[in-house]
């Protein structure tokens, strides 16, 4: 097997993106950008202070940069260009459907208005049937911060209700269980939201039973931690319950020491419907390619077992099931198309 074939092959993949946080698409340079343009002071001299300034031994130690960064986030076009960059790189890696997060406490909290974000991300969705992708999004909650705050922020987003397909529960989660956001999901499955979760990355398996049964969550985002607890993993395997798995991300903030030990093949191989992505790019080393690329490599996956993981993204999207459809047949003819010199 040469690189040139196998990049070609993960690059041409169709593909769906599950777990991408908008805000941790903002790479240094445009970072840089925004800041002059909305004169904001970063704490960083340049572009590669920033980027050595990535190195991180936990989820609070890469938040607390996150954060930072999202500063420069002032106006309506900041949103947009922000949005407009991950779709443009996206398209060009194979993806054909994204489901983005995004943050609004991040930004209401510095006094930036919900309408300027949403109106922001929702214009470069609008126009991404230009680059041959689509997208949706789904509008996350703060875990660390209140549970009012979270049905505050839900209320202010109602008027806006057409441009969200879900809701999501991310940030720091050790110590922020899911139960605690209880109310606030079941406020917005009646609103007709969808809902998922982030649970059992750095929190414990049983933060992932507290998103399903207590949140009625569609989809867990990361849940590596499920393999501790093998009743759940028969749960996941039997309702077939969608993980979004985010390797390179896991391996930056110390959730597996090395992608090599990462468990992605064995939750394959166990029958969970996990699926690839890249959580926050921009601050962990490589978009959905480069988790593709080098999760096949560290983990000796097999052409079928790449096959089967971009199916799973498009079998655990919030798409009609038409184009679930339509995409699952592309990937059977791209995958029948290709090569078996590539993956062998």
């Amino acid at each position: 097997m040469t690189d040139l074939p196998l990049t070609h092959f993960l690059r041409e993949l169709p593909k769906a993106e599950l777990h991408l946080h908008i805000e941790g698409t903002l790479e240094p340079e445009l970072m840089f950008a925004l800041a002059r343009r909305n004169r904001v002071t970063v704490p960083y001299a340049s572009v590669d202070a920033v980027r050595q300034a990535y190195v991180f031994s936990d989820l609070q130690s890469f938040l607390d940069i996150y954060y930072a960064g999202c500063t420069v986030l002032v106006e309506e076009q900041d949103f947009y260009d922000l949005a407009w960059a991950y779709l443009e790189r996206a398209a060009a890696q194979g993806v054909r459907h994204a489901e983005i997060f995004f943050d609004p406490q991040t930004h209401t909290g510095r006094g930036i208005p919900i309408s300027v974000v949403i109106n922001g991300l929702h214009r470069a969705l609008v126009g991404a049937g230009r680059l041959g992708i689509s997208a949706s999004l789904i509008l996350c909650f703060l875990r660390h911060l209140s549970p009012e705050s979270a049905m505050e922020t839900l209320v202010q987003a109602l008027p806006f209700r057409d441009r969200l397909i879900a809701v999501g529960l991310d940030s720091s989660e050790v110590g922020h269980p899911p139960a605690k956001f209880q109310p606030v999901f079941d406020r917005a499955r009646f609103e007709g939201l969808l809902t998922v979760a982030h649970a059992g990355e750095e929190g414990p398996p049983s933060y992932i039973w507290e998103a399903l049964d207590l949140l009625d969550a569609s989809r867990i985002d990361h849940g590596v931690r499920c393999l501790e607890d093998d009743r759940l993993v028969e749960w996941l395997v039997a309702d077939q319950i969608p993980l979004t798995v985010c390797p390179l991300s896991n391996v930056k903030l110390r959730v597996f020491p090395s992608l090599r030990q990462h468990s992605l093949r064995t939750m394959l191989e166990r029958g969970l419907l996990v699926t690839v992505n890249s959580d926050d790019p921009a601050y962990f080393g490589g978009y959905i390619e480069e988790n593709f690329q080098q999760a096949t490599e560290a983990l000796g996956l097999t052409r079928e077992q790449v096959l089967t993981l971009a199916r799973n993204s498009f079998r655990a999207s919030f798409l009609p099931e038409s184009d679930k459809q339509r995409y699952l047949a592309e990937i059977d003819a791209f995958g029948s198309q290709a090569s078996s010199k590539m993956m062998s």
